[in-house]
């Protein structure tokens, strides 16, 4: 590692980065956001993220170890966000809602991040690497709690189960392969909540 990597101590007694790491970083974030969003989606290499950040593919690797390390870091921001609503937004999605409601707004909220990063989902989460970012465990937990909340029978199981849907490359086959809009996806899925959980009040 050179010490250009290496971080140092602000003021504020925390590690900040060097004004050239902290430059190779934007590069090489601006040069991977753009490769996610060019087609096909999941083509992205390392080795091209490397040659359009300007960057050796040393300084690449010593940051990002993988294409799914790129596109986490990408996600990170628009997925805290989504969880902030989770937590402390207004209801349906947040707080305050009966457990049918807050699972469908969760649906509807999740194909609005599919629909706008499917490329950068499709980066960091597939096949067992789906399951390994902390979003997953958040996303579980979430679902868990409505089930509980709920009075659902034996929920452990059901939480993957009404998870698999929001699955990237489910839902980009099911957009892009069969062609369903995005409306007829959550109506889908707001159908699948009702029949775990019960119907939603109008």
């Amino acid at each position: 590692m050179s010490t250009a990597d290496l971080p140092v101590l602000g003021q504020s007694g925390t590690f900040a980065e060097r004004a050239d790491a902290a430059r190779n970083r934007r590069r090489i974030l601006a040069a991977a956001a753009e490769l996610f969003a060019a087609p096909p989606a999941g083509g992205v290499t390392m080795e091209a993220v490397a040659r359009a950040a300007g960057v050796g593919r040393a300084t690449l690797y010593r940051r990002y170890p993988d294409v799914a390390s790129l596109a986490l870091a990408l996600l990170d921001e628009h997925e805290r966000r989504l969880q902030e609503h989770i937590l402390r937004g207004d209801p349906p999605l947040g707080p305050g809602a009966p457990p049918a409601e807050r699972l469908v707004a969760f649906y509807a909220a999740m194909v609005g991040l599919l629909e706008e990063h499917a490329p950068l989902l499709l980066g960091a989460e597939v096949g067992r690497s789906r399951f390994a970012p902390g979003s997953y465990r958040f996303w579980s937990s979430h679902v868990r709690v409505l089930l509980v909340a709920a009075g659902t029978e034996d929920p452990e199981p059901l939480v993957d189960v009404l998870l698999a849907p929001l699955a990237p490359e489910v839902y980009l086959h099911q957009r892009y392969e069969h062609g369903y809009p995005a409306e007829r996806i959550i109506a889908a899925l707001t159908r699948l909540a009702e029949g775990v959980l019960g119907p939603v009040t109008p």
